[in-house]
Formats: structure tokens, C-alpha cells, sequence
């Protein structure tokens, strides 16, 4: 057959003509798949291939290499950051709270020593009225005492002249000593 595409294709033009070329220069059916363009597509594609490698290799693997290492440094440095700032917010929650049990430890001691100086304040406070309580107290009885000894005296005389004007009423001697005997003894009990 390839003697005959051959022939035609001397007698067509002169020239030697592939078999994968029909008579008017058109292929014939898949071109990548002609048997004798095979060994040239194959060079080609050794010859790509290996440039394509040697690309990747050398230029595009160790950009993408270096990105990725860049990459897994800043997610390192991160996750560290993250670490140290964990334990400085532990640190500093620590010490949140024991500001704040010791702010409640002061206040405790403070609302204390108040409570004291107040229940001092107020016992000094209590002793001196119950002093002037006292005082007061004794003034008045005293008072009353000086009241009760007046009314006394006062009631003594008015009945000492009652009792003289009734007996002198009634037609009696108007005794002094004895009207005064009988009003002591009745006074008295």
C-alpha cells in the first residue's frame, strides 16, 4: 500500500507523498495517529516532557516549595503566639483573681475595723447617756424627793388646820399638840 501511495503521488506531482495524506493533501483520518510522523511526535514530546521537568525542578517546585515553608513558618509562628498569648491571658486571669480576692480580703477588713470603731463610738457613746441618764435620774429623785417631803409638810399643815377647824366645828377645844399628835400618827400609817 505504501508503494502505491507512493506511485500516486509521483504521478501526481513528482514528489514522494505520506501515506497519511490523501491525493489532494488532506489527511487522512487522525494525523496523531499516521505511523510515519509517529518517531517525530515522540522526539517532540521526550523533548517537552523534559523541559517541562527541568522547569519544575529548577524554577516552578522550589518557588512552590519556598511558599510552603513560608507558609508552615507563619502557621508555626502563629500557633507559638497563640501559645504565649493562651498562657499570658491564664497569667493574667490568675492574677485577676486573686486582685480581686484580695480587694475582697481588704474590703472585709475595712467594713470590720468600721464596724468596730462604730460599736466603740457607740459604746462611749451609750456610757455617756446612761451617765447623764443617771444623773438626771438621781437629780429628779432627789426633786422629788424635795417635792414629796414639801407636799407632805404642805399636807401636814393643811390637815393640822382642817382637823383644828373641825374639832372647833364640832364644838372642841382647839388642842394644837394633840391635833398635831393625831395627824403624825395618821400620816404615818
Amino acid at each position: 500500500m505504501a508503494t502505491e501511495t507512493l506511485a500516486e503521488g509521483v504521478a501526481h506531482g513528482g514528489a514522494a507523498v505520506s501515506s497519511c495524506l490523501g491525493l489532494n493533501g488532506s489527511a487522512i483520518g487522525m494525523p496523531q495517529l499516521c505511523t510515519d510522523w509517529m518517531p517525530n511526535q515522540i522526539f517532540w514530546l521526550l523533548v517537552a516532557l523534559i523541559a517541562i521537568y527541568f522547569f519544575l525542578s529548577r524554577i516552578g517546585l522550589p518557588r512552590i516549595g519556598a511558599v510552603l515553608a513560608e507558609r508552615q513558618g507563619t502557621i508555626s509562628n502563629d500557633i507559638a503566639a497563640a501559645e504565649e498569648m493562651k498562657l499570658q491571658a491564664v497569667a493574667a486571669e490568675r492574677a485577676y483573681t486573686d486582685a480581686l480576692a484580695q480587694a475582697r480580703t481588704d474590703a472585709n477588713k475595712i467594713v470590720a475595723e468600721a464596724k468596730a470603731e462604730i460599736q466603740k463610738d457607740l459604746d462611749v457613746a451609750l456610757a455617756r447617756a446612761d451617765a447623764e441618764i443617771s444623773a438626771k435620774s438621781a437629780e429628779s429623785e432627789g426633786r422629788i424627793a424635795e417635792i414629796r417631803a414639801g407636799a407632805m409638810a404642805a399636807v401636814s399643815e393643811v390637815a393640822k388646820d382642817t382637823a383644828q377647824e373641825l374639832v372647833a366645828a364640832l364644838g372642841g377645844s382647839r388642842d394644837a399638840r394633840a391635833v398635831t399628835a393625831a395627824v403624825s400618827a395618821r400620816m404615818k400609817g
